[in-house]
C-alpha cells in the first residue's frame, strides 16, 4: 500500500511505518575522459609492433619486441583500465556507497537520512567536458568524494532530493501513529 501522490511521475511514498525498498538510482564510473592516454598507448603499441615485427635488425628477435609491447600495453594501457573500471558509485534509496579496488576491496557509504552538505567542484577542463568533484559531508564522519563525476550537475540534484525525501520520510515515521496488528 502506498500514499496517493499529487504530482504525476514522482514515485509513490511508502504508508507510514511500511518498509520501503532499497532501490538504485544511478550507478556510475569516473568520466571516460581519463581513458584517453591509456587508448592512445593501446593504438601505438599495437602500430609500432606492427610496423617492426619482421624488420627488427639482427640482434634483435621479433619475441623481443612482442614482450615489450604486451609489458607497455600492460602497464599503461591494462592496469589504468582496470583501476578505473573497479572504482564505481553507487547511489540508491537509502545511501550513497563508493566501491574502489582491484585486490582489496573498500566500501564507503553514507546514508541519505542522516543528511549532508553537497559541495560542487569543478575545474576548467572538468567545466568543459560536464564533470565535476561532488564532497559529501555529515559533520561526524570523514567527508565522501565523489570525484571526476560525469553530468555533475544531475547527480548533485538527485542526491540533494534524496536527502530531502529520506528526511521527510524519516520525520514522518518517526511521528506516525504506531499500527497495533489484532488477532482476530
Amino acid at each position: 500500500m502506498s500514499q496517493p501522490t499529487a504530482y504525476p511521475g514522482r514515485p509513490r511514498t511508502p504508508a507510514p511505518g511500511a518498509a520501503a525498498p532499497e532501490l538504485v538510482i544511478a550507478r556510475f564510473r569516473r568520466h571516460g575522459r581519463r581513458l584517453l592516454w591509456p587508448a592512445i598507448v593501446l593504438i601505438a603499441a599495437a602500430g609500432t609492433t606492427g610496423y617492426f615485427s619482421g624488420n627488427l635488425p639482427s640482434p634483435w628477435e621479433d619475441w623481443m619486441l612482442w614482450a615489450a609491447a604486451g609489458l607497455v600495453v600492460l602497464l599503461l594501457a591494462a592496469v589504468p583500465y582496470l583501476r578505473w573500471l573497479s572504482h564505481t558509485y553507487t547511489v540508491t534509496t537509502r545511501r550513497v556507497i563508493e566501491r574502489t579496488g582491484l585486490v582489496q576491496r573498500r566500501r564507503v557509504d553514507i546514508p541519505h537520512a542522516r543528511g549532508y552538505t553537497i559541495s560542487e567542484r569543478r575545474g576548467p577542463v572538468q567545466r568543459l567536458w560536464g564533470s565535476g568533484t561532488l564532497i559529501l559531508a555529515n559533520g561526524v564522519d570523514e567527508p565522501v568524494r565523489l570525484v571526476d563525476v560525469p553530468s555533475v550537475r544531475l547527480v548533485h540534484e538527485t542526491l540533494s532530493d534524496q536527502v530531502e525525501v529520506s528526511q521527510i520520510l524519516a520525520h514522518r515515521d518517526s511521528h506516525s501513529v504506531p499500527v497495533i496488528a489484532t488477532d482476530d
